[in-house]
């Protein structure tokens, strides 16, 4: 009998866990939101965040105004408003919001699914066009590629609505997406001197109130008589949490003024001058960097969006890697304009051009050209240290190295095919390799002394390694 009992009770107590287990198997689990989503960021490839970084540098080729602070910011924030509304179809990652005061990111329907392409789409059409607009309001972007905006709308609009599988889905991923995308927008505006800084980058800014005398910046012919993003150093930051960025004093690198030719200012001078316009392989690595044009090419920024757009579609990668990517690119480069600007406008140094023209040859001008308007020897319009494309670089190149790897190889073909100028792809060995060309092409193409290169992208390193290390991960 007592065996018989032992039986009886061994089954019951089996049937008891079998209904346990099923009854689990049909509940979510509620204490992780990963687990109640059927299909993760990263089951997805990454059109939706690839296509979109890919026309904003179309836009921003024609957007007057952008560069060097704007444009990089917008990169930045749209990067930040698509990663916050998919991390929670990212196991692996976590949320960054509470590290920014007064941002609100909604949270996702328990126990729903999402289609994360559409959320993201839906992030950038709704943020997009508010970045191009003019002092009333109105859509400013260039005739000429605004029906591609409108197209890549259109095009994934109708794709992902079959994607999703149903209209349920589909108009809730995208209603999320605007949600984030208008919540981050909102946060974005109570950012003081970034916030609409693109529509008049001379605001407030009076230089001849900044000149103490020789050494410091004055403008340069032909360019503007008052130089840009004289505020932009007050930017918000995104890794720096309110802290002024800035860089090593010029004294670091023995750089203070002097006219004597024994001296490190008449050095970097006379080698600024011998290599401008030396050869054929100088003149090319100055072009193939320069960005610097409205309406030839995207600016130095972006410029690093649009290789990690090709290392993307080089690598396949899907949509996790993706975000990841691009927030962390968007954020770095912004950054680092803000501190550039902010050193720039600290130390107040002066173009190469002024002195080389006052002390070793009158008739010296840059390498930098510009094919659309014919001006020949054209400079930058600001101060000289520390060089920005260098800043930026290098806080790109930080950013993409974490992200795909120190030692990652790649053919650079942001160029490629061009007529209006050299464009011969070019080949290296990893993104720090890219990094210390860029900077460097500043001093070949006139416009920069090695000094401002040199600190600029060990300081965009530095700025790189901050975003790093933000709690992006579990």
């Amino acid at each position: 009998m007592k065996i018989k009992f032992l039986i009886q009770l061994s089954l019951m107590l089996l049937v008891f866990l079998v209904f346990v287990t099923s009854c689990n198997e049909d509940t979510p689990d509620t204490s992780d939101n990963t687990s109640e989503i059927k299909g993760l960021v990263k089951s997805f490839p990454a059109e939706a965040s690839w296509e979109w970084n890919e026309i904003f540098l179309k836009v921003e080729r024609y957007a007057a105004g952008y560069r060097p602070g704007p444009a990089p910011r917008a990169l930045a924030l749209m990067g930040l408003a698509a990663y916050e509304a998919c991390v929670t179809g990212m196991p692996d990652y976590k949320s960054v919001k509470s590290l920014y005061p007064a941002l609100v990111i909604p949270p996702i329907e328990s126990g729903k699914t999402y289609h994360w392409p559409t959320v993201i789409h839906a992030v950038y059409t709704t943020m997009f066009p508010r970045f191009f607009v003019d002092a009333s309001g109105n859509p400013s972007i260039n005739p000429s590629v605004q029906p591609l905006v409108n197209q890549l709308i259109t095009k994934l609009n109708a794709k992902y609505e079959i994607e999703a599988g149903s209209n349920e889905i589909y108009n809730r991923s995208r209603a999320y997406g605007q949600e984030v995308g208008l919540n981050v927008w909102n946060w974005s505006t109570t950012d003081a001197v970034g916030y609409k800084h693109y529509l008049d980058p001379f605001e407030k800014y009076v230089w001849q109130d900044h000149y103490k005398g020789p050494g410091n910046w004055v403008p340069t012919k032909p360019g503007p008589d008052k130089p840009m993003g004289g505020v932009y150093g007050g930017a918000r930051t995104f890794a720096n949490f309110g802290q002024q960025l800035i860089c090593r004093s010029p004294s670091y690198y023995d750089m203070d003024y002097s006219e004597n030719p024994k001296s490190t200012y008449f050095g970097q001078a006379l080698e600024t001058y011998s290599l401008t316009r030396k050869d054929f392989e100088t003149k090319w690595v100055g072009e193939f960097w320069s960005d610097d044009l409205l309406n030839l090419t995207f600016s130095p920024g972006p410029r690093w969006v649009a290789i990690a757009n090709q290392v993307i579609a080089i690598e396949k990668s899907n949509l996790e890697t993706a975000v990841f990517c691009y927030v962390k690119v968007g954020m770095a480069i912004s950054d680092a304009a803000v501190g550039a600007w902010h050193s720039k406008y600290l130390y107040n140094v002066e173009r190469p051009q002024t002195y080389i023209q006052k002390v070793i040859d009158p008739t010296y001008v840059s390498a930098l050209d510009n094919p659309l308007t014919g001006d020949r020897g054209f400079t930058p319009p600001f101060p000289a240290y520390p060089s920005g494309h260098s800043t930026m670089g290098g806080a790109g190149a930080e950013a993409l190295s974490s992200v795909f790897g120190y030692r990652y190889s790649m053919t650079d073909n942001c160029h490629k095919n061009r007529n209006d100028f050299y464009g011969m792809s070019r080949t290296f060995e990893s993104f720090y390799a890219m990094a210390e060309e860029n900077a460097w092409s500043r001093v070949p193409l006139g416009v920069h002394w090695r000094m401002d290169c040199t600190e600029g992208v060990r300081f965009g390193y530095a700025i790189g390694e901050a975003v790093n290390k933000l709690p992006w991960k579990k």
